[in-house]
């Protein structure tokens, strides 16, 4: 029986393109740094802040192109950020059911706070474990163990759900069943050429797997 569900943040349980993508060029550009479109800033996502500046300026990463970026997103109002259709519902009813939440991602962990606090205020996260240096970037399952560990679950009470090449990946390495989603970042091709078998088109096919 399913008793938690340890999400993965943008492009799963927010669609926050609008304000990476805005951020990110902002702080291109007060580098001089040729700006990308959004369709390219949904590609670079998914493997932590670092990696998509480093992809973004197109070689070697400036520390202080990272730096500015970092300050400006846990600075950000996140005003461009959507929660998905039927999002509210769906999570409504699996607090309702009991069952637990927790949140591995990527993104550095100040900035998912402040976003999570903003947009997902409502429902109960036992645990937001994003980029803090305290554990590896996924698909490394020790951020996943732990939140785990955290909900007082076991692995076989517990599904990953993510977008993404590294979420199939993270699931994988942590012995865990993976939904892959299919309103994120990545295509269903994209997903099945990482082994990903279990899809969801529309939040409320989450609730067919718990």
């Amino acid at each position: 029986m399913i008793k938690g569900i340890i999400f993965d943040f943008d492009g799963t349980l927010l669609n926050t393109i609008g304000d990476i993508h805005k951020v990110l060029n902002d702080c291109l550009t007060c580098f001089g740094l040729k700006n990308i479109d959004i369709e390219e800033c949904a590609k670079l996502v998914g493997h932590g802040a670092r990696k998509l500046v480093e992809d973004a300026v197109g070689g070697e990463i400036s520390d202080d192109v990272y730096r500015l970026y970092a300050q400006k997103f846990s600075e950000s109002e996140s005003n461009l950020t959507t929660l998905y259709d039927g999002e509210e519902e769906v999570l409504g009813e699996l607090q309702s059911r009991g069952i637990k939440f927790a949140v591995v991602t990527n993104k550095p962990q100040r900035a998912t706070e402040n976003v999570c606090r903003k947009w997902l205020s409502k429902f109960r996260f036992c645990a937001l474990l994003g980029q803090s240096g305290e554990y590896p970037l996924k698909p490394d399952p020790t951020a996943t163990l732990k939140a785990i560990e955290i909900m007082g679950l076991n692995k076989d009470e517990c599904i990953f759900v993510g977008d993404g090449e590294s979420d199939v990946q993270t699931a994988k390495n942590a012995g865990l069943k993976c939904i892959s989603v299919l309103w994120g970042y990545r295509s269903k091709a994209q997903l099945q050429a990482e082994g990903a078998s279990c899809f969801a088109e529309k939040f409320s096919d989450i609730l067919k797997f718990v």
